[in-house]
């Protein structure tokens, strides 16, 4: 396994790392690992791909149930009760 040495880690990043790594129940050098792997390992979202999936699956509710849910319907669920 490769190392890797960090120099002149902004205080307020290593304090945050710290409380980080303490909740995860790590050490700073694991905390940082994890949070590396997270950012750079996730895959990228293509939207075009997403929406195409996403319609699909409406379109898979609908021939199932009978429930076509649309845009609007979604704008007005995500609003509702909202001021």
């Amino acid at each position: 396994m490769a190392n890797l040495t960090i120099k002149n880690v902004p205080e307020k990043l290593h304090r945050r790392l710290k409380q980080s790594a303490a909740e995860h129940r790590r050490s700073v050098n694991s905390e940082v690992i994890a949070c590396l792997e997270r950012e750079l390992m996730s895959r990228r979202v293509d939207p075009e791909e997403f929406l195409a999936e996403v319609r699909q699956l409406r379109e898979r509710l609908a021939a199932k149930t009978g429930i076509f849910v649309t845009d609007k319907d979604l704008r007005e669920a995500k609003n509702w009760g909202r001021p």
